[in-house]
């Protein structure tokens, strides 16, 4: 099942994607940054939330974000037992 990525909230004030660090097709791990947003006071990176491959990207530079907004999804790895 697809893992959301989700903007979170940062405390009001336009916010803005300014870069993604990977591409539809790589993989990601937890914890690695995914994604770069700008306020008028500050840069924030945003973490992948799961281990997988990012899938679709639904957000993109310069486009303006709001909280909850869904930037994208990582497909996660599964484990075969």
């Amino acid at each position: 099942m697809p893992k959301p990525i989700q903007m979170p909230d940062l405390g009001g004030g336009p916010v803005r994607l300014s870069i993604w660090y990977a591409e539809p097709g790589e993989r990601v791990l937890e914890g690695e940054r995914l994604v770069e947003v700008l306020t008028d006071r500050a840069t924030f990176e945003i973490v992948a939330p799961a281990t997988g491959t990012l899938t679709e990207k639904y957000a993109f530079p310069n486009d303006p974000l709001q909280p909850g907004q869904l930037l994208g999804l990582i497909l996660e790895d599964t484990l075969l037992s």
